[in-house]
């Protein structure tokens, strides 16, 4: 058993704690502290330049924070790059009477889901969170971009990594964002779009992670993919082939390929130029 734990601490990172927080200027702000949008902002000791506005999953009504932000953070902070943990709105209201779960589509039905709107149940209220939540995003952008000289980061080397529903926040941000908003790049993890997409004329790069086999994510973010290919924008796709739930980071045992993603992301803003090469 203790040779278990060690080799658990050797595989992944230690747990990081937010240097800074900041309440997020969006609006529809509830006066209750405990329900604003804010960010938390883990700098690394050997800054690169790089940012990351990390978006947790959820499904838009709770944020999976220590997984997708804490642990990332300190996964992003030992390769140099600053993580910025985004407490995005949340969706306070009980599911809609009567409202059924959408059919299960599988990886090779990605016409399913015209402009790549993989949102299995659109409601007023629904697409009113997403859009509040994607406010957040782009204001949370907008600060890192305000703080840059600060936190010993690149202006043009922020970006989005959304997991689940955070990647759906972050491809909504990224389509109505300006330019002091706008990412430099977008990488989603299991996380198709909520609305449709339009993809903005100045497109950052996208990077898009999921595995094949689980329903609906896999086409959605298929379909995600051709509409940015089809506006000649840069893409890149990885469909991995084991297992059929979500993931988070993992522990590099090479028994999987899944495992490898984080890695894999890591290589992708090296070859973008987002950050360093060794």
């Amino acid at each position: 058993m203790k040779r278990f734990t060690l080799l658990c601490m050797l595989f992944l990172p230690l747990a990081v704690w937010a240097q800074k927080q900041y309440f997020l200027p969006t609006a529809g702000a509830s006066d209750d502290e405990k329900d604003r949008p804010m960010i938390e902002v883990y700098l690394p000791e050997k800054p690169n330049g790089c940012a990351v506005v990390l978006c947790p999953g959820g499904a838009m009504r709770w944020l999976s924070w220590e997984s997708d932000v804490v642990r990332m953070a300190s996964f992003l902070n030992e390769h140099g790059i600053a993580a910025i943990g985004l407490r995005y709105h949340l969706n306070k209201e009980q599911m809609p009477q009567g409202m059924k779960m959408p059919p299960m589509v599988d990886v090779t039905h990605p016409e399913v889901f015209p402009l790549a709107d993989a949102n299995p149940m659109h409601n007023a209220s629904g697409d009113s969170i997403i859009r509040l939540a994607a406010q957040d995003a782009k204001a949370a952008i907008r600060l890192v971009r305000e703080h840059a000289d600060e936190w010993h980061v690149s202006k043009e080397k922020i970006g989005f990594l959304g997991f689940s529903a955070g990647g759906g926040v972050a491809i909504a941000a990224t389509m109505s964002a300006d330019s002091m908003e706008r990412p430099d790049f977008l990488c989603t993890n299991f996380g198709p779009s909520l609305m449709p997409v339009t993809v903005p004329q100045d497109a950052p790069p996208l990077l898009i992670m999921t595995r094949a086999e689980h329903p609906n994510v896999a086409a959605g973010l298929v379909a995600l993919f051709m509409e940015w290919k089809k506006a000649g924008a840069n893409a890149e796709l990885h469909m991995y082939g084991d297992g059929k739930g979500p993931y988070e980071l993992m522990p590099q045992t090479g028994e999987t390929t899944t495992e490898t993603w984080s890695s894999l992301m890591i290589q992708w803003l090296k070859a973008k130029g987002f950050v360093t090469k060794n």
